[in-house]
């Protein structure tokens, strides 16, 4: 009789995990996002200037020189807009943000630098089969 008994409760604790193991199998496996695109700004020399000057739409990580005697503010215009906080003169900013496609003007407020014109393509593609990244 306790043999009995503990083989039903061995029993049931199986069906139990048996039961909780299962999970949703309609669940939407959507791709990763795009690996960030890594820009650099240069204010500078009278100009600013941005590289590469063509890259494609998404979350975009811009590192800004600052390389004039004065500090400045990038100003980024064109489908999406974005200003950086102020650059200390001779210092460095990064400026984070998500862009879309179209034409793109950047310029400095505060220093007296030509403005710079780059193009944001189609999105990029996913990251999903990059190896080691967060």
């Amino acid at each position: 009789m306790a043999r009995r008994r503990i083989l039903l409760a061995l029993s049931l604790g199986l069906a139990a995990l048996i039961v909780a193991g299962c999970g949703r199998d309609d669940f939407a496996n959507d791709p990763r996002p795009p690996v960030p695109a890594e820009i650099t700004v240069k204010i500078g020399d009278g100009a600013v200037t941005v590289s590469p000057s063509e890259f494609g739409a998404g979350l975009v990580n811009f590192t800004i020189a600052n390389f004039e005697d004065s500090p400045a503010v990038l100003q980024i215009e064109g489908p999406t807009d974005a200003v950086s906080d102020e650059i200390p003169a001779n210092g460095n900013f990064q400026l984070k943000t998500e862009v879309k496609t179209g034409e793109y003007e950047a310029s400095a407020e505060g220093v007296e630098a030509q403005p710079f014109k780059f193009t944001v393509g189609e999105e990029r593609e996913s990251g999903q089969n990059d190896l080691l990244l967060p």
